[in-house]
C-alpha cells in the first residue's frame, strides 16, 4: 500500500464527483502503463474498469482507473492526497520501514532515469519532480537521510503541457547515488514496480563490470539553463 500510496502521489488525484450525496469523491490513477494499472487495481483489490483517455499529444492514450469509494478516498485524504493536490500537496508521512516501497512507487510514477555518454564515458543519472516544492523539499530530506548522502539541490523548471505552464522542482542522482538509490528501492524484493526502470539499473551495472572508468566530470551537466531554487 505504501508503493500504491507512492504512485498516486505521482500520478493519482481525488476527484469530486459529479454524485456528491453517494460519492462524494473519486480516485483516479492515470497512466500510459496499462499492464501497470492492472497489477496496481489487484493491489486495491479493486474490480473497477480501466477505460482508454486521449493524452495531451495527438494520437497518444493512456488510461485511467476510477474508483468511487469513500473508505478508500477518505483515508487518501487524512494521507495529504487532497482534491486539486498539483497546487497543494503537503508532505506526506510514511512510516520508515514503508519509505522505500513508497519512493519506488513515486519514482515510477515521477521518476526518470537514464543512462548516458560524457566524453565517450557511460554515465547514470536519475531524478524526481514534483510541481510542490514543500513535498519535493521534505521528500529530499528524507530520502538522503536513509541513503547516507547530502541533500540534493532543487532545481525549478517550467514544464509545458496541454498548452499550460507548469513549474516543476526536480532532484537528480548521479552514478554512486543512482546505485544506493536502486538499492534502497528494489532491496526489499518486492514484486510490484515498472520493468522498463528496473532494467535501466541493472543494465548499468552490466556496463560498469565490462568497461566503466570513473571521471572526475560535472555531474549537472545542462543545469545552468534551470533556476536554482534559493535556499
Amino acid at each position: 500500500m505504501s508503493y500504491v500510496l507512492g504512485y498516486i502521489t505521482a500520478d493519482g488525484c481525488i476527484g469530486v464527483s459529479k454524485d456528491r450525496k453517494k460519492h462524494p469523491f473519486t480516485l483516479n490513477i492515470t497512466s500510459v502503463e496499462k499492464k501497470h494499472l492492472y497489477r496496481l487495481r489487484k493491489a486495491l483489490k479493486s474490480e473497477h474498469k480501466i477505460s482508454r483517455k486521449p493524452g495531451g499529444k495527438p494520437n497518444f492514450f493512456a488510461y485511467q482507473l476510477q474508483i468511487r469509494n469513500p473508505i478508500t478516498t477518505k483515508d487518501l485524504i487524512n494521507l495529504g492526497i487532497l482534491p486539486r493536490k498539483t497546487y497543494n500537496l503537503s508532505p506526506i508521512k510514511v512510516p520508515e520501514k514503508y519509505f522505500p516501497d513508497f519512493v519506488r512507487g513515486f519514482f515510477d510514477g515521477d521518476g526518470t532515469v537514464y543512462i548516458y555518454n560524457v566524453n565517450k564515458v557511460p554515465q547514470i543519472k536519475a531524478g524526481f519532480v514534483s510541481p510542490s516544492l514543500s513535498f519535493i523539499t521534505k521528500f529530499d530530506e528524507q530520502l538522503c537521510e536513509n541513503l547516507s548522502i547530502p541533500k540534493k539541490t532543487i532545481h525549478q523548471t517550467t514544464d509545458k503541457r496541454m498548452g499550460r505552464k507548469m513549474t516543476q522542482y526536480t532532484i537528480c542522482f548521479y552514478i554512486d547515488d543512482c546505485e544506493k538509490l536502486a538499492e534502497f528501492m528494489y532491496g526489499n524484493n518486492s514484486t510490484l514496480y515498472l520493468s522498463r526502470k528496473r532494467r535501466v539499473f541493472k543494465k548499468w551495472q552490466s556496463i560498469k563490470r565490462r568497461h566503466y572508468i570513473k571521471q572526475n566530470y560535472p555531474s549537472k551537466i545542462g543545469w545552468r539553463l534551470n533556476e536554482k531554487v534559493p535556499a
